[in-house]
C-alpha cells in the first residue's frame, strides 16, 4: 500500500437497513464465535441469555454495520451517542477491521463512548490503545449479573 496506508483502509462498510431474519442468523453466529473466544467468563446459561437478548431486542434498537470478505467477519451496532457493540470473528481477529470499524463511529458518526466487559481484557486493551480512557465503572452488567462494566470515552 502507498503512503502509509493498509488494507485496513480499504475495507467495505456496509450499513444494515433491513434486518432480515438470514441476516440476523449470520450476525448472531458471528456474535456467538466471538463471545465463546472472549468471554470465557461467562457461563453456557449467560450466553443463552444474552443471545436471545441480542436477536430479540439490541439487533432492533442499534443501526448495524458489517465487513463482508464476502461473509460477515466483523459487525457493529451503534446507538446515537455509542458503540453498543463489535464483535470480529476470532479467525479473522488482528486483520483491522475492529479498528476500521471504530475507526468508522468516531469519524463519520461522531461517537466517543464505548463499554466493555472487565473480565474481556483484550478488548479492553483494544479500546485503551485507540486511545479512550476510563471514565466510569458499574459492578454490574445491564441485566444485574457480576460482569463489571467499564465505561470508555475518547476525547
Amino acid at each position: 500500500m502507498e503512503n502509509g496506508t493498509t488494507m485496513a483502509d480499504y475495507y467495505r462498510i456496509e450499513k444494515i437497513d433491513s434486518l432480515t431474519d438470514a441476516l440476523k442468523d449470520e450476525l448472531i453466529e458471528v456474535w456467538g464465535k466471538s463471545v465463546r473466544s472472549s468471554h470465557h467468563f461467562l457461563s453456557e446459561e449467560d450466553l443463552m441469555h444474552y443471545r436471545s437478548r441480542i436477536m430479540d431486542t439490541y439487533f432492533h434498537a442499534v443501526e448495524l454495520y458489517v465487513i463482508r470478505q464476502p461473509n460477515i467477519v466483523a459487525f457493529m451496532g451503534l446507538s446515537d451517542d455509542m458503540v453498543e457493540m463489535l464483535f470480529v470473528l476470532p479467525s479473522e481477529k488482528g486483520k483491522g477491521y475492529g479498528s476500521t470499524l471504530l475507526k468508522y463511529a468516531l469519524a463519520e458518526k461522531r461517537i466517543r463512548k464505548i463499554d466493555v466487559n472487565e473480565q474481556n481484557s483484550e478488548a479492553y486493551q483494544f479500546y485503551l490503545r485507540k486511545g479512550f480512557k476510563v471514565v466510569g465503572k458499574d459492578y454490574t452488567d445491564a441485566d444485574g449479573k457480576p460482569y463489571p462494566i467499564i465505561h470508555l470515552q475518547k476525547q
